[in-house]
């Protein structure tokens, strides 16, 4: 059956790619950015000629923006079937060359941004008692890596809104995932798409040239694997519509998809959540 399908972020990366994906396979796709009639025109157009697409504008930062997008398409379609958190920014750099303000601006997007959609759909899914929520989180947002602290905190904080709202509501039939990409050659990560990074440039100096280097190779080494394993973006947009055409109430809360990881995501998410179920035992039981 064909979904009305709410993403977030979709003039770029893996939300243009889901776009085309979900609306190849017969679904209705409601593409949503910010810039649809400045910045992205074009590939606002691009996207609103293809069949079953709708573009509409939202900026995630903005409640009045999200809200507005929110009552045009459930105006428009009577039901969000689907929601996908994909807006997202990253960025890298010393924790402690990182402001309070550019740690906000990160968690603006990538935490409040998700928060304020869940806010905005769920009164409609609770009222239809069915619903999917799909949120792009990060491979190692069940740990955390030197240099990229404020970006994988506002992950983590995605992680833990999935996990904890699935039991609230469980009631009404609408399920939650997280999928974990790995690293992936979209504009995000190739530096087409500005990151918000560390700004305080004395402390990056005081950290001095052992810091610089223990970053490169961080880097160097992500990238690398990135090409070695021949990471395509297509497998998101791939693993999103293999989500959303499963039964309702199969779904996991958490999906993976990180070829370099070599199952060692799998492992990790499964250690931890019986670990969860034994400390569970010791506070219900």
């Amino acid at each position: 059956m064909s979904k009305i399908i709410l993403i977030t972020g979709t003039s770029t990366g893996f939300g243009k790619l889901m776009t085309t994906t979900l609306a190849a396979a017969g679904h209705t796709v409601v593409a949503s950015m910010r810039g649809s009639t400045g910045k992205n025109a074009a590939v606002a157009q691009e996207l609103a000629a293809l069949p079953n697409v709708e573009v509409v504008e939202m900026d995630v930062i903005s409640d009045e923006s999200v809200q507005r997008a929110v009552a045009q398409t459930l105006a428009r379609h009577g039901r969000i079937d689907v929601l996908v958190n994909n807006a997202a920014v990253t960025g890298y750099g010393l924790v402690e060359a990182y402001s309070l303000d550019q740690v906000r601006a990160m968690f603006e997007v990538n935490f409040y941004g998700v928060l304020r959609t869940y806010q905005a759909v769920l009164p409609a899914m609770r009222q239809a008692k069915s619903g999917l929520i799909i949120n792009i989180t990060s491979g190692a947002s069940g740990h955390t890596l030197p240099f990229m602290i404020p970006y994988l905190s506002s992950k983590f904080a995605v992680e833990s809104l999935t996990e904890g709202i699935q039991e609230e509501l469980r009631d009404y039939h609408i399920e939650n995932v997280s999928i974990q990409p790995g690293v992936y050659p979209t504009e995000m990560n190739s530096g087409e798409k500005t990151g918000v990074n560390a700004d305080k440039a004395d402390i990056v100096a005081a950290y001095g040239e052992a810091a610089a280097e223990k970053f490169n190779a961080m880097g160097a080494g992500l990238f690398g694997k990135m090409v070695a394993y021949d990471m395509n973006p297509q497998v998101i947009a791939d693993g999103v519509l293999d989500l959303v055409n499963m039964a309702a109430g199969t779904r996991p809360l958490r999906y993976p998809l990180d070829a370099i990881a070599e199952g060692t995501d799998k492992e990790f998410i499964d250690a931890r959540a019986a670990i969860k179920a034994k400390w569970l035992t010791h506070y219900t039981a």
